[in-house]
């Protein structure tokens, strides 16, 4: 019973309390309190004096026990809450206060249109430590939300605003720190500019002259010197107040404002770069109404730009992107993406307009340049966008990759139509090397640089007719084909189906001629220049030496078919055959003095005729006119020795040395006549 009389007493005093402190919420001071609380306490003591010794209680006891519990912890809550509302509302007035002095450091700056990292690294540190208080009070206002009142909304609201300013200022601020830092970009200051890049071409890459190679494109002195050569986009000091202002407003949820900021910056920073390559921004439509002199000498500079641009420029951007979003996972690689993809796509537009472009013959060594080009820079590419985002730059690198390789090899093919109708409706004067010959012949020459490439082309493409003809229409035995035919390169078996149409072409040529010896002449310079420049260029290893030793032995036969045609009935007139008198074995003076006036006419018909023909290659001209002054002046001197007693003196004409010396004027390309008699 003790128990529950302590019980109800307990109630009647917790009863008290509660009313006590609802009343002092109201302001209404209550001096008992202090003593029904002591009371309260003396109830308590005597309540768990007697449930040390009570073990069993009934119902009603537990009941009411029970009540008793739920009403103290009424009471601690409450108390709770109270406490909790005064430490909040202290937080709160602190927050406030923060918040005003930032708002002020933030609108003064707003105020004063000065660029605060102009005035000082000091005020870039205030500035930047006052907007990173702006973020971390407005986290703050988030997590406690305030149960949504109205005043506690609108407190985070005006946070949000002012931090929407600073970032605002921050993204302006990052704009002018790259803009007014950026570094020149200074092309003579590069090892590897060549002094090519002035000069203007007025014809084909490859001309009928023999000077024609020297405008052959130095690849590889394009190359020396860029794997290596990073450059400072920006001024090294100002690359940690970037990355702190990125790393700021990213932290601030403002990401996508800084990147914006950065991307649209440094795309206008390559289109300078471009722009200081001498790249134009061409259309497909631009590029395909476009002349050859023009369109070449773009191409030069196209070729030169995109090894420049890849291998300096985006390479010093990337490293760009990486030191100022290094500590921010993947935005480095879609800063550089996006700020560079633009003008490489630009670029890259160029070389499709080429592939796509007419299969004119001209244009192969350029095309070959500009595939082998992209194909040196995959490495560069596959390294600088090498994840999905920059996927979309890898595949349009290598389509256009394809597209000019689609091209160079359907531009091979078209060359060798080209060669094969290049029809002539005259002969070519003098007998010399056709124009045909030395293009074709300089043309492959050109090529055999480019072997890996064209193997790599040229793989997959077999002659429809595989058969190969010489010049005189019959085939070529295996035997007379390239050695180890089954073993050679794409490149290789390209060139010789070139030659042997080549070869062809010109014996077709030679008919025009209406004079044997000269159609022999024709074929012996023109098959002479292709050994020469075969046996004097790296074709040497593409054909091989006994191609070489073929067509050495080719040009010496049309040499003596030459002589053959032109001397053989001449040198007949000086034979003892046919000058005995009818009916005698005398010799007639008189066919003796006719035989050599004959000879005389028929020499001066050659000397006038042949000195207007050509032999362009010194060696070749001087071994003829050795083998043919042996010939003749050995038959003359032979003629006039046996006969000189039964021919008068003044019957001769010329002496051994004046043939000779004639003989010597042969084969110059200037026509002449022989006038007056023998020198004394």
């Amino acid at each position: 019973m003790s128990i529950t009389k302590d019980l109800g007493f307990c109630f009647r005093v917790l009863n008290q309390i509660k009313s006590i402190k609802i009343k002092s919420l109201g302001d209404q001071p209550f001096c008992s309190e202090m003593e029904t609380e002591e009371e309260l306490v003396a109830a308590a003591k005597q309540i768990m004096k007697a449930l040390e010794t009570k073990k069993n209680l009934m119902d009603d006891a537990k009941k009411i026990l029970s009540n008793l519990g739920m009403q103290l912890c009424d009471i601690n809550r409450e108390n709770e809450q109270k406490d909790e509302g005064v430490k909040e509302n202290d937080g709160l007035n602190e927050i406030v206060q923060q918040l005003d002095l930032i708002q002020d450091k933030v609108l003064s700056w707003e105020r004063d249109q000065a660029i605060i990292w102009d005035c000082g690294p000091e005020e870039a540190y205030e500035y930047l430590k006052a907007v990173d208080e702006a973020r971390k009070l407005t986290e703050s206002l988030e997590r406690l939300s305030l149960n949504n009142g109205s005043e506690d909304t609108t407190l985070l609201r005006r946070a949000h605003d002012v931090l929407q300013m600073a970032m605002a200022r921050l993204e302006e601020e990052f704009k002018h720190l790259l803009v007014q830092n950026r570094q020149p970009f200074e092309l003579e200051h590069m090892s590897f500019r060549s002094s090519e890049d002035d000069i203007m071409e007025a014809g084909s890459v490859i001309s009928s002259g023999d000077d024609s190679l020297e405008d052959v494109v130095q690849r590889d002195s394009m190359s020396q010197g860029l794997e290596e050569y990073i450059i400072e986009l920006v001024h090294p000091d100002v690359i940690p107040d970037l990355k702190s202002i990125a790393n700021l407003m990213f932290d601030s949820n403002y990401g996508q404002e800084c990147t914006q900021a950065f991307i649209s910056v440094q795309k206008d920073a390559l289109d300078d770069c471009i722009y200081i390559l001498e790249v134009e921004n061409l259309s497909i439509e631009d590029v395909l109404r476009m002349e050859w002199n023009t369109l070449n000498s773009k191409i030069r500079r196209w070729i030169r730009a995109m090894k420049i641009f890849v291998r300096v420029y985006l390479a010093s951007e990337n490293l760009l992107s990486k030191k100022i979003f290094g500590d921010l996972e993947s935005v480095s690689s879609v800063c550089f993406v996006e700020s560079s993809k633009t003008a490489l796509l630009q670029l890259l537009n160029f070389g499709e307009a080429i592939a796509i472009g007419p299969h004119q013959p001209e244009k192969l060594i350029r095309i070959l340049d500009m595939y082998e080009v992209l194909a040196d820079l995959i490495p560069d590419i596959n390294t600088s966008y090498s994840d999905d985002t920059g996927s979309c730059v890898r595949i349009e690198w290598q389509d256009i990759l394809r597209r000019l390789g689609d091209c160079a090899k359907a531009t091979s093919l078209e060359f060798e139509n080209a060669v094969a109708s290049n029809v002539s409706t005259n002969p070519f004067p003098g007998g010399g090397v056709h124009h045909l010959t030395r293009y074709v012949m300089n043309y492959i020459m050109t090529l055999a640089d480019y072997q890996e490439t064209l193997d790599v082309i040229l793989k997959d493409h077999e002659r429809e007719d595989p058969i190969s003809f010489s010049p005189d229409m019959s085939p070529v035995s295996e035997e007379e084909s390239i050695e180890g035919s089954s073993l050679v390169s794409p490149m290789a078996r390209h060139f010789q189906s070139l030659v042997v149409i080549l070869e062809c072409n010109l014996n077709d040529k030679s008919k025009l001629y209406k004079d044997d010896s000269l159609q022999q002449l024709f074929l012996m310079n023109n098959i002479h220049y292709m050994a020469e420049k075969v046996k004097g260029s790296k074709l040497r290893t593409v054909l091989g030496d006994g191609w070489i030793r073929k067509h050495y032995w080719k040009f010496q036969q049309h040499a003596m078919n030459y002589e053959r045609a032109t001397w053989s009935s001449i040198l007949s007139l000086l034979k003892d055959e046919g000058i005995q008198n009818p009916g005698s074995s005398s010799i007639s003076r008189t066919v003796l003095k006719e035989r050599l006036q004959s000879f005389y006419l028929a020499f001066e018909e050659v000397y006038k005729k042949q000195t207007g023909w050509s032999i362009p290659d010194s060696q070749l001209r001087d071994d003829l006119r050795i083998s043919t002054s042996v010939k003749v002046i050995q038959a003359y001197r032979t003629f006039v020795g046996r006969h000189i007693i039964r021919i008068s003196e003044r019957h001769v004409k010329y002496t051994a040395d004046d043939l000779e010396d004639r003989l010597l004027d042969l084969f110059e390309g200037s026509q002449k006549s022989l006038h007056g008699g023998h020198k004394k």
